[in-house]
């Protein structure tokens, strides 16, 4: 491998005005969607007293478990010291916290109230895991903000192994958090699952690398750049099998709730569309499985790969499925009806116990979760990379060569 060197871009180009500009304009489109929300009342959605958590929801959970997977690239060059992975490494941590940012901005703009983030934040209540997920959000932007630094500085890049190591095990404990919140909610059966916590973890490594990819793609191709084929093609083998590993947990899932028989119910609902379920089966099968996954698997280990354009719809088409897996879990497990008194018969009253919640996105709830949640992500990207030196000058086959690198690490 020969030296790399890392470059800011010129940000002086029309293409990068143009850019920024949609991308403000995304931002703009959230945030007006926040306010009229925020003024009219979230009766404007498509949100009920049953159905707390819509769109925004989908896009700010999918966001912060992508920040965790988009680190990974770090990790793997840092913590396990594949060194062909280093030039990808900073723009890793930059699009780590970029991503998180992105998805917690859309969280505060979606509580109805957002100035009572701030009783949150000063009176903790630690027997809560959304106390707890404060506080690994808050620190992983820290660490991750030491690591970028450490990895830039000269002098202090001796201690980088240290920090990434700390902020590999400090992602792993975020989302087995973030995860944890569906996890222990055993209210709701749909939640109500130990293996939630690990899901999200290999889900974040698939969503993360999948916009890490496009990203990396689109970046040097705009800034003219050389990518190789070495490069891509390692990160598309490894994308397709976190797929693959995603594809496993939803099988292991689903097989563990149908041999309970008090999961019957709500696996009817998710799978075969029964009891009012329909949007949710057709989510799962066509968006989740279909398109999200077994195509993108096709692509990624046939020869459609070796065409830049598909390992891109490939990659597109993988955060497509991750965000409808999360319209599955987050809607469809309040769409299905709470079973208060389990084992017993209850006689329905006139508040619609037992009957499944309808729900349809609106338009503002998906312009507050896809225009502040990517924008800002986004935005901080494409700034970032102008203002400090997060890009290889080239990414060439003879200067990055993944081939050369295992074959002198092993």
């Amino acid at each position: 491998m020969r030296p790399v060197t890392f470059t800011q871009i010129e940000g002086k180009s029309s293409r990068y005005w143009i850019l920024l500009g949609t991308l403000s304009a995304m931002i703009a489109a959230g945030f007006a969607a926040a306010m009229y929300m925020e003024h009219h009342g979230h009766y404007v959605t498509g949100m009920t007293n049953q159905i707390v958590w819509g769109m925004p929801h989908i896009f700010a959970v999918y966001l912060i478990i992508a920040a965790s997977g988009a680190l990974n690239v770090a990790s793997i060059a840092s913590v396990f010291g594949r060194s062909a992975y280093k030039p990808l490494a900073p723009l890793s941590a930059l699009l780590a916290i970029a991503l998180l940012t992105g998805g917690l901005i859309v969280l505060v703009l979606d509580l109805g109230r957002p100035d009572r983030l701030i009783i949150a934040m000063t009176y903790l209540n630690l027997k809560s895991i959304f106390a707890w997920n404060q506080l690994l959000y808050s620190g992983f932007i820290l660490i991750v903000a030491i690591y970028i630094w450490f990895m830039m500085e000269k002098r202090m890049q001796r201690y980088s192994r240290a920090v990434s190591i700390a902020a590999f095990i400090w992602r792993l404990i975020l989302t087995t958090g973030t995860g944890s919140i569906f996890g222990f909610l055993v209210a709701r059966q749909g939640y109500d699952a130990a293996i939630m916590a690990p899901m999200f973890i290999i889900m974040s490594f698939a969503a993360g690398l999948a916009i890490y990819i496009l990203v990396l793609m689109a970046a040097y191709s705009w800034t003219d750049r050389e990518l190789g084929d070495s490069v891509l093609r390692r990160l598309k083998n490894l994308l397709g099998i976190f797929v693959s590993a995603v594809l496993y947990f939803v099988l292991i899932y689903h097989l563990t709730n149908l041999y309970v028989a008090e999961h019957h119910g709500i696996e009817a609902f998710i799978l075969l569309g029964k009891n009012g379920g329909g949007q949710y089966a057709m989510v799962f099968w066509w968006l989740q499985i279909i398109m999200g996954s077994i195509i993108p698997l096709i692509i990624l280990f046939s020869s459609l790969s070796r065409q830049r354009l598909m390992i891109g719809i490939a990659s597109a088409l993988v955060i497509l499925g991750g965000l409808a897996q999360m319209y599955v879990i987050i809607i469809g497990g309040q769409a299905y009806p709470l079973d208060i008194f389990p084992g017993m018969e209850v006689i329905s009253s006139g508040f619609m116990d037992g009957v499944p919640e309808a729900y349809s996105v609106s338009l503002p709830e998906f312009l507050l979760g896809a225009g502040m949640g990517f924008g800002v992500a986004l935005i901080i990207v494409v700034i970032g990379i102008s203002i400090l030196r997060f890009l290889p000058q080239s990414l060439a086959d003879e200067v990055v060569d993944f081939d050369d690198a295992a074959g002198a690490s092993a």
